[in-house]
C-alpha cells in the first residue's frame, strides 16, 4: 500500500512540477512542500462511489485499484497471447480470446488476484512479418523481453507482491522466463516475487484430457500442432473460443458451408461445444493454480 501511494504521489508531483514551471518559473521549496502535502491528502481521499467487481486492472478506476491493493489483492497475472494464422476458421488472435477467459478463471481460483492488460503480440522477426498466410504482427525478442520486464517492474511499483507470467502461445516462454529472471536478479524477490508459469501452456495435457477423460475421439496426437484436418486448429481452442464469441470460430459460416467440425469431431450443436470449452477452462485452471501453489510452497521452504 505504501509503495502504491508513493507511485501515485510521484506521478502527481511530476504533473505539479511541470505546471509550476510554466512560463519559466520554478516552484519554491515551500511551494513544492505545500503541493506535495495537498496531493498526498488527495491521494488519501475516500472513494465517492461503490467499486465495480472486476479482476482486470484496466477496468478499475485508480481509487478502486488503490483500495483493492490495500485490501490485499497483491497478486498480479501477466497473460501473453499473440496473433497468428490459424487456418480458415479461427480469428487470428485465438490466444488472446482464450486468455480473456482463462485469466479471470485463474485469478478467481487463486483469490486476491488482479490481471494486467493482455500482452497481445508475440515475439519473432518483425522484418519477416508479411502476409504469407503463416504469421501475424509481432515484435522482436529483445523488445518483447523489455516489454514484459517493464510491465513486471511497474506492477511491483504499484504494490503487487507476486507477479506471474502466463503464456498461451508456445513462442512466448523464453521472453517470459527472461523477464522473470531479470526482475528477480534486480530485486532479489523484495518485495515482489516474479515467476514464469510454464504449466499454463498445457495443451498437450488438454488433448489427453479430451480424448481419455472426456472420451472424445479427436484425431490429433497429444504433442502435435495440428490434427487430421491438417490446419492449426483443434477442439480445445475452438471450444474455449466459442464460449466467449462463436463468431471467433466462424460457427454460423462453418455450418452453412458444411465445415462445422475439427479433426473428426463435430462442433454441432454449439451448446455442446461451449460445454466442452467450459470444462477445459476448469481443467486448465486447475493445472495452473496447482503450479502457482507449488511455487508459493517452495518459496516458504
Amino acid at each position: 500500500m505504501k509503495t502504491t501511494w508513493m507511485v501515485l504521489i510521484a506521478t502527481c508531483l511530476f504533473a505539479s512540477t511541470a505546471a509550476g514551471q510554466r512560463g519559466g518559473q520554478q516552484l519554491t521549496p515551500e511551494q513544492r512542500a505545500a503541493r506535495e502535502a495537498q496531493r498526498a491528502e488527495e491521494m488519501r481521499a475516500p472513494r465517492p462511489i461503490d467499486a465495480v467487481n472486476s479482476v482486470w486492472i484496466e477496468e478499475l478506476t485508480w481509487m478502486e485499484l488503490r483500495d483493492a491493493i490495500g485490501a490485499g489483492n497483491t497478486t498480479a497475472l501477466v497473460l501473453t497471447g499473440g496473433v497468428e494464422s490459424n487456418g480458415p476458421h479461427l480469428a487470428s488472435g485465438k490466444h488472446n480470446y482464450s486468455n480473456k477467459l482463462m485469466g479471470p478463471a485463474v485469478a478467481q481460483a487463486l483469490g486476491a488476484t488482479l490481471i494486467a492488460p493482455l500482452v497481445t503480440l508475440e515475439p519473432g522477426d518483425p522484418s519477416r512479418s508479411v502476409m504469407l498466410g503463416n504469421t501475424g504482427p509481432m515484435v522482436s525478442q529483445a523488445t518483447y523481453i523489455a516489454w514484459l520486464t517493464d510491465i513486471g517492474d511497474s506492477l511491483r511499483g504499484m504494490g503487487f507482491t507476486e507477479v506471474y507470467f502466463l503464456g498461451d502461445s508456445g513462442g512466448n516462454g523464453r521472453g517470459m522466463q527472461a523477464a522473470a529472471d531479470a526482475l528477480t536478479a534486480k530485486y532479489n524477490g523484495s518485495p515482489t516475487a516474479f515467476h514464469h508459469v510454464p504449466e499454463f501452456y498445457n495443451h498437450d495435457k488438454v488433448r489427453q484430457y479430451i480424448q481419455e477423460d472426456l472420451g472424445i475421439p479427436e484425431e490429433m496426437e497429444y504433442t502435435a500442432s495440428q490434427g487430421s484436418d491438417g490446419i492449426h486448429e483443434e477442439l480445445s481452442i475452438a471450444s474455449i473460443m466459442s464460449v466467449i464469441d462463436p463468431t471467433a470460430i466462424r460457427f454460423d459460416q462453418r455450418v452453412k458451408a458444411g465445415r462445422a467440425s475439427i479433426n473428426g469431431v463435430s462442433l454441432e450443436p454449439l451448446s455442446e461445444t461451449q460445454a466442452i470449452g467450459r470444462k477445459l477452462i476448469e481443467f486448465r485452471t486447475g493445472l495452473t493454480v496447482a503450479a502457482i501453489q507449488a511455487l508459493r510452497a517452495g518459496a516458504k521452504n
